[in-house]
């Protein structure tokens, strides 16, 4: 059989681009049903308070309010993102009894319209009384701080407010530092960033009378948001649908169960009726889900050849009042940390901490950049002090293929060293690395430096749900039907798998329809976060359509009186190689089967997850177990320009090196790296939520700066090819959505520290910083 490939690696056009360009993609904002209400929720002013009593009376009296919910309207059900016996659930979907941040919700009211909501709330009286709180992360740590959560299982450990603890560890961290000649100790601490969807959280649920709770959402996983309400609602799975509907920006701020979802889900089902909850840019700036911050204190020991021989790392997640995704981020820093290059001996501790602020959430990366950005800046000042190039230092240490991680994972065709060379060649790194520093003050206020950052990533994770599964079936005209969990979420998901299917089966891609993302039409999928997409919903759309195509081949197989090593697929046709007019086409074949193989009209499945044979995630305490079959690298160059009488600097120019195993869509993978950039260049100059006693100060737009195509740098690609794609065979394609914020944001900060000298220890790098670094050069 041929095996050259037609669609996968092609540049082919968005599946859903038409749908979207013309304005008929239905959002969930979109979305009106008959009789619909809308939802608003009663905020608390409070960072921590006692509820004392709440009366909605005035409110129920009001004409066009068809019903208000409080705690009490609950079944008592706490939920979590991880939700396990060290780390039982510790959010409530409504406040009941205490709040611990400032927006968290102790009401709902589903009225006519909105100005008859908003009426409603400003008539519900509550009573609190207000209690110390705590703000500052490590303040909340020390004994004697005020507790967070007074009544819930501790995490064994004489520190304050700690919502969850992951130690790991390998060699002898004693022996690895008294063998270093060089040890060096360093503190990195990111700020707070917000995830700049552009589409709100919003939600319309609708109740029927026979029970069943259909969802529409704007979400990243429609199987995860189904469990967790489920779970809060006390429903079955079965009752609860979640429909598909487009979404127009998460970067993992959708994940999570929010208020909106369940008093919307509540709400509906107490008055019989669609309800539609839509938040204020405004609420989200102050009382959703942003990224979570990191301070990193990291020691390394080297060798005077720049080997690493020992590192030791105290990280701390600020985690918010509820655990939120809080014990996951330090859970997945250290292999953030140890992914990339080599250390014998090493020592971690993360620690979340719960503090009076809103809960946070994953963000694009969900700590490797923050993570990267420490490591890659102190191998730099380390390669510095013992006079090493930037480079040499990153091969030494570098990861090679076939290597074992300590947690047992193999990183297979690891290509970190060819993207370091390359990346390094395309720029003439070594060519322009410290030209800045040694120009003359003649040469006028603007200085441009060059830097490089590393990063490594999983490619799907051993967290619910953890597979995909799929389905593909012929139709009588000969064209197919996929049926996917998947969600398109701006990524191109339907898009690559289609590809797949095309190639598996030789089809054009305008004969495949889409059915993806509907909880009780579709099979489970993992969902658009963990970076699992295209490798485990990929290599379940593959082994699907492996069994339509060996389906195909039979029959033609026994009709055309060949042997199946003989035939190919074309134009939806099988015909005997060499004799081109010897052929069945599709329909033909999908006819046969259903009168000759007892009505079947030529179904394939396919089912994958990462990590098979594995039947649990690691723990989350002690890190033991595998994570994921494939692990992306990459090597990034920046470009950056730095006015030294100002202190303001931007970014000029991005190289990427990845090695993303074998691209489906080269397109969309040039497209996930320049968004990437983009993000990092935000992180690294512009973008931070300002807060003050758990109160957002820039909660707008107008204040809160994102790039815009004003900012955007010039971004290039460079593909490290090492995997292919062979037809009926797994293939172990890798991530491209979320690694490579890690290396360019390390590589903003060494190119501001070869422009001007300036080390800077804390995100973002404002002009203030770098003014103030330069004064202290002087």
């Amino acid at each position: 059989m041929e095996n050259k490939l037609d669609y996968v690696g092609q540049r082919i056009p968005r599946k859903d681009g038409p749908v979207k360009v013309t304005g008929r993609a239905k959002y969930t904002v979109d979305v009106q049903l008959p009789g619909m209400l809308v939802g608003r929720i009663l905020r608390s002013p409070h960072p921590h308070a006692k509820i004392l009593n709440i009366d909605v009376s005035r409110a129920e009296r009001l004409k066009g309010v068809k019903a208000i919910i409080t705690s009490d309207d609950t079944i008592g059900v706490k939920h979590a993102f991880v939700d396990t016996p060290r780390y039982p659930a510790d959010e409530p979907p409504i406040a009941k009894d205490r709040v611990l941040f400032v927006g968290e919700a102790v009401a709902a009211v589903a009225a006519t319209d909105a100005d008859v909501a908003e009426e409603a709330l400003s008539l519900i009286k509550v009573d609190y009384e207000p209690l110390p709180a705590v703000f500052d992360v490590e303040e909340a740590m020390q004994p004697g701080a005020p507790e967070v959560h007074t009544s819930h299982p501790k995490v064994k450990e004489p520190l304050s407010n700690i919502a969850g603890k992951t130690e790991s560890g390998w060699g002898d961290i004693k022996t690895g530092f008294a063998q270093a000649d060089y040890v060096r100790e360093d503190r990195f601490e990111s700020h707070l960033r917000t995830h700049g969807y552009l589409e709100p959280q919003a939600t319309v649920a609708s109740y029927e009378p026979g029970g069943k709770l259909n969802v529409l959402t704007s979400s990243q996983g429609p199987f995860f948001k189904r469990a967790k309400l489920a779970q809060t609602l006390g429903l079955p799975f079965s009752r609860v649908r979640v429909h598909k509907a487009y979404v127009g920006g998460g970067f993992g701020g959708k994940i999570d169960l929010f208020y909106h979802e369940f008093c919307a889900a509540l709400l509906s089902m107490k008055t019989g009726r669609p309800v539609k909850i839509e938040a204020s840019r405004e609420e989200i700036f102050t009382a959703y889900r942003h990224g979570e911050p990191l301070i990193i204190e990291i020691k390394t020991g080297v060798k005077n050849d720049g080997t690493l021989v020992a590192q030791q790392f105290r990280v701390i997640n600020k985690s918010g009042a509820y655990r939120g995704t809080g014990v996951v981020v330090i859970f997945l820093a250290w292999g953030f940390i140890i992914g990339a290059y080599r250390v014998p001996n090493f020592k971690y501790e993360g620690y979340a901490v719960y503090t009076n602020n809103p809960p946070r959430t994953a963000q694009r990366g969900h700590g490797c950049p923050q993570m990267r950005f420490a490591v890659e800046s102190q191998l730099d000042m380390i390669a510095e002090k013992l006079g090493i190039d930037p480079l040499e230092i990153r091969l030494k240490n570098a990861r090679q293929a076939g290597e074992i991680l300590p947690n047992g994972d193999n990183v297979y065709n690891c290509g970190l060293t060819e993207c370091i060379e390359k990346a390094a060649e395309h720029t003439e790194f070594k060519k322009k690395y410290g030209q800045a520093r040694s120009a003359s003050p003649s040469m006028g206020s603007i200085r441009r430096g060059i830097g490089i950052g590393v990063s490594a990533y999983i490619t799907g994770s051993l967290i619910y749900p953890n597979s995909s599964s799929t389905v593909i079936k012929m139709n009588d005209d000969g064209t197919v039907t996929l049926l996917t969990g998947a969600l398109d979420i701006g990524q191109g998901a339907e898009t690559i798998l289609c590809q797949i299917v095309a190639e598996e089966l030789k089809l054009p891609m305008e004969d495949i329809e889409v059915i993806a993302a509907d909880t009780e039409t579709t099979p489970v999928d993992i969902g658009s976060w963990i970076s699992g997409n295209a490798f485990v919903t990929g290599n379940a759309v593959r082994v699907a359509g492996t069994e339509v195509r060996e389906k195909l081949l039979s029959i033609a197989a026994e009709e055309l009186e060949a042997s199946l090593e003989d035939l190919v697929l074309k134009d939806k046709c099988v015909y005997v190689a060499g004799s081109p007019s010897h052929k069945l086409t599709y329909q033909q074949l999908v006819s046969l089967s259903i009168q000759k193989r007892d009505g079947d009209p030529i179904i394939g499945e396919g089912h994958w997850r990462t990590v098979r044979g594995e039947p649990y995630h690691p723990s989350l305490a002690t890190t033991k177990g595998r994570w994921s079959d494939s692990y992306a690298f990459g090597a990034q160059v920046a470009e950056v320009e730095v006015d030294i009488e100002t202190g303001q600097a931007r970014l000029i120019r991005a190289v990427t090196a990845h090695d993303c195993g074998f691209p489906i869509n080269p397109t969309l993978v040039e497209g996930q790296m320049d968004g990437q950039v983009s993000m990092a260049l935000g992180h690294a100059f512009m973008e931070e939520v300002l807060m003050k006693e758990g109160r957002t100060l820039n909660p707008s737009w107008l204040d809160y700066r994102m790039p815009t195509i004003h900012n955007t740098a010039k971004s290039e690609v460079i593909d490290v090819i090492t995997e292919r794609y062979e037809i009926g065979r797994p293939y172990r394609t890798k991530e491209v959505g979320e690694g490579y914020v890690s290396g360019i944001l390390a590589a903003i900060a060494n190119a501001v520290y070869d422009a001007v000298g300036v080390r800077l220890y804390t995100t973002p790098f404002t002009p203030e910083k770098i003014l103030q670094g330069l004064g202290k050069l002087k």
